[in-house]
């Protein structure tokens, strides 16, 4: 699990995976989240990678767009 950056400093996201069609999300209450292009919609798992790896937005991002569109709850 890469660590997430988190440059404004005020993001719930603590870690992340990358996987060709899906992004796994590790939360800094320590719950994982797995979200797939089946789960999420191929745009939005793009997009999440792009801000997962830019380490910024990936919580809000989230929040807004894919909250309960998670293929597994993994913990």
């Amino acid at each position: 699990m890469n660590k997430y950056l988190d440059l404004s400093g005020d993001s719930g996201v603590a870690g992340y995976e990358i996987g060709g069609d899906s992004i796994t999300v590790l939360f800094k209450d320590g719950s994982v989240y797995l979200y797939t292009s089946a789960s999420a919609g191929h745009a939005n798992i793009e997009t999440m990678k792009g801000l997962a790896t830019s380490g910024d937005g990936l919580n809000a991002y989230i929040n807004r767009n894919v909250k309960k569109n998670y293929a597994a709850k993994i913990r």
